[in-house]
């Protein structure tokens, strides 16, 4: 069994001053943060996700602005890999696959956002692949959604998502769970 952290799209336009504020950015990104200590103190493996958008009607990730950077709580050191996507999906059309391959990494330890979007197709995309996937939901933020006229809050969404995901697809647990 070896193991790498994935950090998906912990970047600046989902907090406070971005375009596109989450519930729970800075808490989420700060528990992320103490995992990503705790790999970097034991040497383990680490992916950073960086989305960049292509769209021409996109509205954050925007290329070169401040908001498209990843956020200093979880800034990438120089060793650190990063891997840019351009869809929910960060296998899609990415080297992920086969950097984790190349190492070899059977586990994957997996945070970041939007749980609902990225977190998800990414957690999914990686049990297919056949990856053990452990979720640190406190570590994974949100936003409100909305269909047909009917509002979801943030902590609904971000709890039916974890729900739906360690049913089968992964193990959810806490920062401090995974951390004891």
């Amino acid at each position: 069994m070896k193991t790498a952290l994935i950090i998906i799209d912990i970047q600046n336009d989902y907090f406070d001053k971005g375009t596109m504020p989450l519930v729970g950015s800075d808490c989420a990104s700060n528990n992320a943060k103490l995992i990503l200590e705790r790999f970097r103190v034991n040497s383990l493996p680490i992916i950073h996700i960086q989305h960049i958008a292509t769209s021409p009607t996109a509205t954050f990730f925007l290329p070169e602005t401040k908001g498209a950077e990843i956020h200093d709580n979880v800034k990438p050191l120089a060793q650190e890999k990063i891997i840019i996507k351009h869809y929910p999906n960060s296998f899609r059309e990415t080297e992920l696959l086969d950097f984790l391959n190349s190492k070899n990494i059977t586990d994957l330890v997996v945070c970041g956002m939007m749980t609902h979007m990225c977190v998800d197709a990414t957690v999914r995309a990686a049990k297919d692949f056949g990856f053990n996937v452990t979720v640190i939901g406190d570590a994974c933020a949100t936003k409100n959604l909305e269909i047909d006229g009917q509002f979801v809050i943030a902590n609904e969404v971000q709890n039916s998502f974890l729900a739906a995901l360690n049913y089968f697809y992964s193990s959810v647990k806490t920062t401090k769970q995974y951390l004891s």
